[in-house]
Formats: structure tokens, C-alpha cells, sequence
């Protein structure tokens, strides 16, 4: 195995012990923060868990012989993963209802309310408020996560298809669809009538079933493997997802979501997804 630490100036004596630890044979510098450490012994996984996370490290451990195409689909959460914000807790901020949304948000992520119970409850809130706070959300507050747009072109690279798969809203993902270059998008869609939202949701919510189902569905229609597969999020609303594909990706996650994904990036931008997808053409 190959361990993959990454994090902000991790100092070069970090480095040498988890090297001590792993019985690594070298170190090869990736980037500014990313680090591969080769041939580790993965039966150091308990003491290597425990030194990074005391040092604010992110690690993984990697199979020598993957290579970033190996893989055919990244299936993607949006809010609070692919872009910085919830949007339906900026949306509310414009009714000046966003405490209590954002609070209503956080029990969903943390898996303590039914995501598609918790999504109309907080869409309700929303009723009456005028259509064009959505484009205000989408131009003055929607930020990509930092190294987003590094993962999308190694992923384009590699030839690896994408898939947007979204609890939030069709307005925001319809419109980084074309932005980012992506495959496939899914999400929720919100009701307009006479130019205010009506505070409910048309069709079937995308919830944690639904997210799962299209991954598979994307999945099938390509032909690939579960194994071939990478899906990333933050809230216990993408662990059906995640549980889909063959490496899951906890991003600054809830603890439920860390505990349960491949890997769990808590330092590092969305940029660190690349080196654990193992070797780029050009370096294997």
C-alpha cells in the first residue's frame, strides 16, 4: 500500500515519523500538500490514524497499482461539497429565516430528521419569497469548494464521467452544469407561481434513496462497475450514495459520514480527492 498524507505545511519531521511508522520506503512530494509515502505497511493503520489526526493531517491509505483511470463516474454532493454554501439556508436568508432553516439543515446532516420531511419543512418557509433571490443567492453567495476545479479536469482527464447529484435545487445545479462541464445533474425542484415561490417542492424529492438511485442509474447507463465508482459528500443524506460506490469521499463531513466513507478529507481542499484516486497516466 501506499499511504497519502495531505494537509497545510505539514513539517518535515511529521513526514519522517509517519514514514518510521509505516516502514515507508520513500517519500514523494505530490504537491505543496500532498505527500505519497510508498510501500507503508497498512498494519500501521491504528498508530497512523491517531499521529494525523493529532497533527491535523489528512491520510489514506492507497493501493500501489490504482490508477486515476481505473475509474469511470465521480458522483458529486453540491452543498457544503462541490460549492461552499447551503443554499436553501441563503435562500432563507432573504426571508430573514435562515436560523431557523439552518438549524432544520443541520439535523438533516447529522441524520437526526428525514431528509425529505426536513427539505419540506424548510421549502414551506419559503413561501412567498420572489423568484429572483434565487439568482441573488447563485451570483453573490455560491462559491466553488477551494481545488474543486482542479478535481473536475483531472477527472475530465482521466476520462471520468460526472454526475451532480443534488438534496438542493435544480436552479443551482442547472446552471453549474454548463459552468463546470459536467455529465449529469440531479436535484430538487421548487415550485414557482407568479414569480414567488409557492413553498413547495414539485415531483419526487431527491433524498438519500434517491441520490443512490442515480448513481446506479448513471452507473448502469455507462456500463461500469461499483468499483469504478467515486462518490463524495458531507451529510447523512449522501450515505446511501456513498455505500454505491467503490471509494466514498467524506468532505469536511458530519462524524456519521467520516466514519463510514473510504476516506475522510478534513484539511484539504477538494483537490486532495486526486491522489487518492492513485496514478495519473503520465506518472504510473
Amino acid at each position: 500500500m501506499n499511504l497519502i498524507v495531505q494537509g497545510h505545511d505539514i513539517p518535515t519531521p511529521n513526514l519522517k515519523q509517519l514514514a518510521k511508522l509505516t516502514g515507508a520506503s520513500s517519500i514523494e512530494a505530490l504537491s505543496l500538500t500532498a505527500f505519497r509515502l510508498i510501500a507503508a505497511d497498512d498494519r500501521s493503520r491504528t498508530e497512523v490514524a491517531a499521529y494525523c489526526e493529532a497533527n491535523a493531517i489528512d491520510c489514506g491509505w492507497v493501493p500501489a497499482k490504482r490508477r486515476i483511470d481505473d475509474f469511470g463516474l465521480l458522483v458529486m454532493d453540491m452543498d457544503s461539497t462541490l460549492i461552499t454554501i447551503e443554499c436553501i439556508d441563503e435562500i432563507a436568508d432573504m426571508q430573514g429565516l435562515k436560523p431557523q432553516v439552518s438549524a432544520i439543515t443541520e439535523a438533516a446532516m447529522r441524520g437526526e430528521i428525514d431528509f425529505a420531511e426536513s427539505l419540506r419543512r424548510r421549502v414551506s418557509l419559503l413561501a412567498g419569497l420572489d423568484q429572483s433571490a434565487l439568482q441573488r443567492v447563485y451570483d453573490e453567495r455560491l462559491q466553488l469548494s477551494p481545488g474543486a476545479e482542479t478535481l473536475l479536469a483531472a477527472a475530465r482527464a482521466a476520462g471520468i464521467r460526472t454526475l451532480l447529484v443534488s438534496g438542493g435545487f435544480t436552479f443551482f445545479t442547472e446552471r453549474l452544469q454548463p459552468r463546470l462541464g459536467l455529465d449529469h445533474t440531479a436535484a430538487n425542484t421548487l415550485e414557482v407561481a407568479d414569480g414567488k415561490l409557492t413553498g413547495r417542492v414539485l415531483g419526487d424529492i431527491v433524498d438519500a434513496q434517491g441520490k443512490a438511485d442515480w448513481l446506479n442509474r448513471i452507473r448502469s447507463q455507462l456500463g461500469l462497475e461499483k468499483a469504478q465508482v467515486i462518490a463524495m459528500g458531507d451529510g447523512a443524506n449522501d450515505l446511501k450514495m456513498m455505500a454505491e460506490a467503490g471509494v466514498s469521499i467524506a468532505y469536511h463531513a458530519k462524524p456519521v459520514v467520516r466514519a463510514q466513507a473510504s476516506y475522510a478529507l478534513n484539511q484539504v481542499g477538494l483537490d486532495g480527492v486526486v491522489p487518492l484516486l492513485g496514478d495519473t497516466g503520465n506518472t504510473g
